[in-house]
């Protein structure tokens, strides 16, 4: 899961966990993650970095979703950009 070294233009579709209760939060994002096509993207709101999550979905994706950091740290939301990659 490596940030693209230039960014295409994407239209993000969003999606925030903070609304999403603890225990259905993974289940909801692999289905919203599964449901893009390539080339598409989900902008991730997260009130902590989710670094449990990052890791299961390398598990379960690998390379064919890239990591974009939006925002990071500070006193505000953690927004991520999860993008479908195109080759694949």
């Amino acid at each position: 899961m490596n940030a693209p070294a230039e960014t295409s233009a994407y239209t993000p579709y969003p999606f925030d966990a903070r609304a999403i209760a603890h225990r259905f939060r993974h289940s909801a994002i692999f289905g919203a993650l599964d449901a893009l096509q390539a080339g598409e993207a989900m902008r991730f709101v997260n009130d902590h970095d989710p670094i449990p999550l990052l890791q299961q979905m390398q598990q379960r994706y690998g390379e064919r979703i890239d990591v974009i950091y939006q925002q990071r740290g500070g006193d505000g939301p953690v927004v991520i950009d999860f993008v479908v990659a195109r080759d694949c």
